[in-house]
């Protein structure tokens, strides 16, 4: 079992001025596939704030899996990916190159993104775009490979 966290990074939504349209749509993708959300918070585009909680939950929670969302762009308020290269270990730059790929698919704004995927123990972290269709898109893009990913990473037998 995959114990997974969304963590939502925005201003707005942080103060209750937008809803979190993405971080619900992930929890329903997350649903299907038979994944518990163990734990889910917005906050805002605060870089010690979002690498503090990246790591209580892969130090205390122990999740296997989260995805941020938010605050990969170029606004000068964008820190998702600083923040967590503040806490990864070790860099997965396939996935986030495989989340690109895929939008660059549907939109030229995909390059855009500067989500980064890495691992911190036993925690793989990925930065997901901030809009609903663009993270949706984007974990459909590398859901096929997160369940090996994990096994993986966990040493669990046959890997």
């Amino acid at each position: 079992m995959i114990r997974v966290g969304i963590l939502t990074v925005s201003d707005l939504a942080s103060r209750g001025e937008r809803e979190d349209t993405a971080g619900r749509a992930l929890h329903g993708i997350v649903a299907r596939m038979g994944w518990p959300v163990g734990r889910y918070e917005i906050v805002p585009d605060e870089r010690a704030i979002i690498s503090d909680r990246l790591r209580q939950w892969a130090d205390d929670a122990r999740l296997a899996l989260i995805l941020t969302t938010g605050g990969t762009g170029f606004s000068p308020r964008d820190v998702t990916p600083e923040a967590t290269l503040d806490v990864i270990e070790r860099q997965a730059p396939g996935i986030s190159e495989a989340m690109r790929a895929a939008g660059l698919c549907k939109t030229p704004h995909a390059m855009l993104s500067r989500g980064v995927s890495g691992l911190r123990g036993s925690t793989l972290i990925l930065n997901l775009p901030g809009s609903r269709q663009g993270a949706v898109e984007s974990l459909e893009a590398v859901e096929p490979a997160l369940p090996h990913a994990v096994d993986v990473m966990l040493g669990r037998p046959g890997h």
